[in-house]
C-alpha cells in the first residue's frame, strides 16, 4: 500500500493478520528482527488500520499443494483484488494462476508488484 495513492489498497483478512503475527512470533524471527511481542502486536494492529480487512468465504480448493493457503486466495477474491502478491511457489501453480485469472487477478511477487507500481 502506498499511503499517498488511494488507488492502491492493501486487502487483508483476519486469517492473514493472524498468520503475520504467528510468523513474526517464531523465536528465530524475533531474534533475527530484534522485535518484541509488543512490537509484533503493534505491527499487526498497524496493518489492520492501514488495510481493507475482509472476511473471505470458503470455496472450492484452489491451492492443491497447500490447502492451508486457500484463505489467502479467497481474501483476494473477496476484496476484488487485481493482484495477489505472494512468494510461495504454491501460488504459481497453473491451477492457481488460472483460478485467479477468472477473477481478473494476477499473481506477482513483491518485486514484480513494486515494479508495476513504479511504472
Amino acid at each position: 500500500m502506498i499511503a499517498s495513492d488511494p488507488s492502491h489498497v492493501l486487502a487483508l483478512s483476519g486469517f492473514i493478520l493472524a498468520e503475520v503475527g504467528k510468523a513474526l512470533s517464531y523465536p528465530q524471527m524475533q531474534t533475527l528482527l530484534a522485535i518484541t511481542s509488543d512490537e509484533i502486536e503493534d505491527h499487526v494492529a498497524y496493518l489492520r488500520r492501514v488495510s481493507r480487512v475482509v472476511e473471505p468465504s470458503p470455496g472450492i480448493p484452489v491451492v492443491l499443494t497447500d490447502p492451508q493457503d486457500d484463505p489467502i486466495v479467497y481474501t483476494a477474491v473477496t476484496a476484488g483484488a487485481d493482484i495477489l502478491c505472494a512468494r510461495d511457489r504454491s501460488f504459481y501453480m497453473p491451477n492457481v494462476i488460472s483460478f485467479c485469472e477468472r477473477f481478473g487477478m494476477r499473481v506477482m511477487d513483491e518485486i514484480q508488484l513494486l515494479n508495476r507500481m513504479q511504472s
